[in-house]
């Protein structure tokens, strides 16, 4: 299971490094979000995978604590899930103001400087 999981998560990574490769500003995006995704999974499998025991167990439990997730990591993927969020409208409202301004939705309209102020 761990393998299949980290092995989706490489896809996801790669598969955002490709959209990132583009020309077009949504597939800019796209590439963004991906690699957000493929980071939390990525952060989410380093706290380990236990399937069919709890996540947390009580003091007096006598309970085998061996195998139990990681918490924190599934912490910070909350976190950054948040973040990301933010992140991806911030993206989208500063894409969408210099499509205002350059007309175009290529980058290299971007990067070329050709604007109509």
């Amino acid at each position: 299971m761990e393998l299949i999981l980290a092995c989706t998560a490489g896809i996801v990574l790669g598969a955002g490094v490709y959209a990132m490769l583009k020309d077009s500003l949504v597939q800019i995006v796209v590439g963004i979000i991906l690699l957000g995704y493929g980071a939390n999974l990525m952060v989410f499998l380093s706290g380990g995978l236990s399937l069919g025991k709890p996540a947390f167990v009580s003091g007096n439990s006598e309970q085998i604590t061996n195998g139990i997730s990681d918490p924190i990591p599934q912490a910070l993927v909350l976190t950054a899930i948040v973040i990301g969020f933010g992140i991806t409208a911030f993206i989208l409202v500063l894409f969408h103001r210099a499509n205002l301004v350059v007309g175009s939705n290529s980058a290299q309209d971007y990067l070329s400087g050709d604007n109509k102020d």
